[in-house]
């Protein structure tokens, strides 16, 4: 099934929704500060475990306690859908028992 961009006032709208996150160029993108190395590699991991049940996958980069994520959606030509939405509220939910700030 394909997966439709989404306008920019739906993007907007959704953003306001998920604070910390924001739009760069045609990727949803967030950073996160947490206490240690390991704290920043066990959200990561915890990530690519998420990432790998809705098959979707974002940018990740890890810091030495520091956490980005850029995300669009590949199969629709690299813009911003509600899969990129759906991600970053899943990562926004988990986050907080990692300690991520």
């Amino acid at each position: 099934m394909a997966v439709e961009p989404l306008s920019q006032k739906e993007i907007e709208d959704r953003l306001a929704e998920l604070p910390g996150w924001s739009l760069d160029g045609d990727r949803l993108t967030r950073s996160y500060r947490l206490g240690s190395h390991f704290a920043a590699a066990a959200l990561v991991v915890h990530i690519a475990g998420i990432q790998d049940e809705l098959d979707h996958h974002s940018d990740l980069t890890l810091g030495y306690n520091t956490v980005q994520l850029a995300v669009s959606t590949h199969s629709a030509g690299g813009v911003v859908t509600g899969k990129d939405f759906d991600l970053a509220r899943k990562v926004e939910d988990i986050a907080p028992g990692h300690g991520a700030q």
